[in-house]
């Protein structure tokens, strides 16, 4: 598999996106083109891996800052190296692009460059987050802040076969988020979603409610870009102030302190559940390519395995399973 990465996209750019890059080469194996400024990634590269056949340096001498207007830097940076990056899946030269550059830019350049999966009218950016079972796919978590019926049930299919060939989960749960589990809650959005996600064959467990999310009612929360973008903050949020408050409680004296040092494998393992570097990515499903959006404060581990999630969705055929299921659908265009 041909793997493009966005050397410069993130808040460790470069070092720590080419050190993860060489970890996913030597762990899984893969065929990298690192696209950067080719300096910079000489720069980092030791002389060995500067003579491995399958690093392969693409060159771009600029950068999409995060604080650019997304289409506008999209169009008008065509040397970035996350256009660069896009245009390698695009013209087949890779099979799926790595980027833990501005999310914005990342997903108007995937629908410029590379197009959606025909059928799919819109693309969803699906993370993962940690719940007592298994981590469990947010789709849409913000791509789409206005959606359809038919585009979530198109979501349903798309996170099924991720979940399944990507996370290795044998019939994932769906779920429908909801202010409610019964059938006739909810708004037209949810009421109109709720029969056409039950005719698809997955295995769909129904509507589901915010707070039972973590406790993993569901493999896959299917929903708008909205209500999925608050869901996905509201976690990382609580996440972040329960370990601040922790932390607080275990330094206040001696005896807290004496207790934290009893508990302190407990705590990291349950911190650890909750490092999204051990996950990767988020994929963008519903682009006619491979595209796994890193976090922004990706360190090498990050990126290491978000070149492996690619890897797995590539070798797993899921680009091919998907495309097939969306036609087997028959959904005509909503948005023309």
């Amino acid at each position: 598999m041909r793997i493009a990465v966005d050397v410069m996209g993130g808040d460790n750019a470069p070092k720590a996106i080419i050190d993860g890059s060489i970890l996913a080469l030597k762990e899984y194996g893969a065929e990298l083109y690192l696209v950067g400024p080719e300096e910079e990634i000489l720069k980092y590269l030791k002389e060995e891996d500067k003579r491995n056949p399958n690093i392969n340096i693409v060159k771009a001498s600029e950068i999409i800052r995060a604080d650019e207007a997304p289409v506008n830097a999209i169009k008008h940076k065509k040397d970035s190296s996350m256009v660069i990056g896009l245009k390698l899946v695009k013209d087949g030269q890779c099979d799926g692009f790595v980027s833990a550059g501005s999310t914005g830019a990342f997903l108007a350049g995937s629908l410029l460059k590379v197009g959606r999966i025909k059928g799919v009218d819109r693309p969803a950016l699906s993370p993962l987050i940690p719940t007592i079972r298994r981590s469990c796919m947010i789709i849409d978590a913000g791509a789409n802040a206005d959606s359809k019926p038919k585009n979530l049930q198109q979501y349903s299919v798309m996170g099924s076969i991720y979940m399944e060939k990507v996370m290795g989960i044998d019939k994932p749960r769906i779920g429908l988020l909801n202010i409610g589990t019964e059938e006739s809650k909810g708004n037209e959005l949810i009421k109109g979603s709720f029969p056409l996600i039950n005719s698809t064959g997955v295995n769909f467990v129904g509507n589901v409610e915010a707070r039972d999310i973590l406790s993993g009612v569901c493999d896959v929360c299917v929903c708008d870009g909205f209500a999925g973008n608050v869901l996905l903050k509201t976690v990382e949020g609580t996440a972040m102030t329960l370990f601040r408050l922790l932390k607080e409680e275990f330094t206040k004296n001696g005896r807290t302190k004496l207790g934290a040092m009893l508990l302190k494998d407990g705590i990291k393992n349950i911190k650890k559940r909750f490092d999204y570097t051990e996950v990767g990515g988020a994929p963008f499903m519903g682009i006619d390519g491979i595209m796994i959006k890193a976090h922004g404060s990706s360190d090498a581990n990050a990126i290491k395995n978000a070149v492996r999630q690619a890897k797995i969705f590539h070798d797993n055929r899921c680009l091919d399973i998907i495309k097939n299921e969306i036609d087997k659908l028959g959904v005509e265009r909503t948005d023309e």
